[in-house]
């Protein structure tokens, strides 16, 4: 199959949907298949990166890390005349999203699309966000969703919700898999010497993109309460993002500032070495369609403390394989049981941790996804035209057009009446 991913963000920008797109156009490969990963132009990316083809880009689009798609006519069909797409696998649903469906509609092929994020969680990066601003979003991605031959939800949570929202194109729920070989091993106890961290000592951590709907504030205000109460913890945090420098202004206490470490952004061995130097991984976002972070933790055997809330209610299980609460101090009370657990109890959680990482392989994963494909080319070949006229592309290049014309109308009539 010739294969085209299209998505708003690409790396070295570093998310869920980054981490996606790269993980199952790899598998594809892998499998023999063809692929190409339409994305926004950006200055910081490698001048070498076979099969990516980057369109003009508007470049830290309000001050943020994301870049917005100059809206510039024959761009893509021009720099794609040496390859022809049999399947389309959409990323988001606005911009290179819209032009997905333009494609689909050139080519007269199917359009699979990826329901990553709950897009009034990120709001805040735009302009004039507001109550009406989020409910406007959210309704032009459960249309968008419609337009498209089949949604892939990356959890159960999301497929349950996207659905009482209003989606009611086929649905399929694949997460995007890990590698689980290489989260396996790693050298904890190498990466707690260079911090000066000892072997009795008991380290929570968070490994993710610092943002502010990753819930920051009321993470670090229990990990705090926590380090305060247990002065032999400590604190890992690795990555980067908009809270960066609040993150480490909290840290810059004389109680605590020793107990901190922030290796900055890691990669490769150097993250999986991370997991492994954790007693227990944090997470309290309300925005997360799956949680990659967490399947990694778990993978590396690492018991996670959560939230009991949304997706994260699918893979940890309290007393099996972390911890859950239900707020700031049950939040506190977990990692406390954490840290009093016994060598055995440590040992049990670490163990089922990794045992609950074996449905998240990212060779099983993509294989159910190229199923989807292999599914909806089967259907376009029965029901295509085969009309290859000038006149019937013009007739479905409208039909696509007009079609996102309807769905802007119906966010907005929907959002303002």
């Amino acid at each position: 199959m010739n294969i085209l991913m299209m998505t708003n963000t690409y790396l070295p920008f570093l998310g869920g949907v980054e981490r996606s797109v790269q993980t199952f156009s790899e598998e594809y490969t892998k499998a023999g298949h063809h692929v190409i990963i339409i994305a926004p132009a950006d200055d910081n990316a490698v001048s070498d990166e076979p099969n990516v083809i980057r369109v003009p880009a508007i470049q830290r689009f309000n001050g943020t890390d994301f870049s917005v798609q100059l809206p510039l006519p024959g761009v893509l069909t021009s720099a794609l005349k040496d390859f022809t797409p049999h399947i389309i696998h959409s990323h988001h649903p606005y911009l290179l999203g819209d032009s997905a469906l333009r494609l689909a509609a050139h080519y007269e092929i199917p359009v699979v699309f990826t329901f990553h994020t709950f897009y009034e969680m990120y709001t805040h990066y735009i302009p004039g966000d507001s109550a009406a601003m989020k409910r406007f979003v959210s309704a032009l991605a459960v249309g968008y969703a419609n337009l498209c031959d089949c949604v892939i939800a990356p959890s159960r949570y999301v497929a349950a919700e996207i659905k009482s929202r209003g989606v009611n194109a086929p649905l399929e729920v694949i997460p995007t898999g890990i590698s689980l070989e290489k989260f396996k091993n790693g050298d904890g106890t190498g990466l707690r010497g260079r911090y000066g961290i000892g072997a009795d000592n008991f380290v929570v951590g968070f490994i993710s993109r610092l943002a502010p709907e990753k819930n920051i504030g009321f993470l670090i205000s229990a990990v705090k309460k926590f380090l305060l109460n247990e002065p032999h913890a400590h604190f890992l945090l690795v990555g980067t993002g908009p809270s960066k420098e609040y993150l480490l202004q909290q840290f810059e206490d004389p109680v605590l500032e020793s107990r901190f470490h922030y290796p900055g952004t890691l990669c490769g061995q150097e993250l999986v070495d991370a997991y492994h130097c954790l007693d227990a991984f944090v997470f309290a976002s309300h925005s997360e369609t799956q949680g990659l972070v967490i399947t990694e933790a778990l993978a590396s055997g690492v018991p996670v403390v959560s939230l009991d809330e949304g997706v994260v209610m699918e893979v940890v299980r309290d007393g099996y394989n972390g911890y859950l609460a239900d707020d700031e101090d049950g939040f506190v009370r977990a990692l406390k049981r954490a840290a009093g657990a016994s060598v055995r109890e440590r040992s049990r959680l670490r163990r089922h941790a990794a045992e609950s990482a074996a449905g998240f392989d990212r060779e099983v994963c993509a294989h159910k996804a190229l199923r989807v494909y292999e599914k909806l080319l089967i259907k376009n070949f029965v029901y295509r035209s085969n009309d290859g006229s000038a006149w019937s592309r013009t007739g479905r290049m409208l039909k696509a057009e007009m079609n996102l014309i309807v769905n802007m109308t119906r966010a907005f009539r929907k959002t303002f009446g």
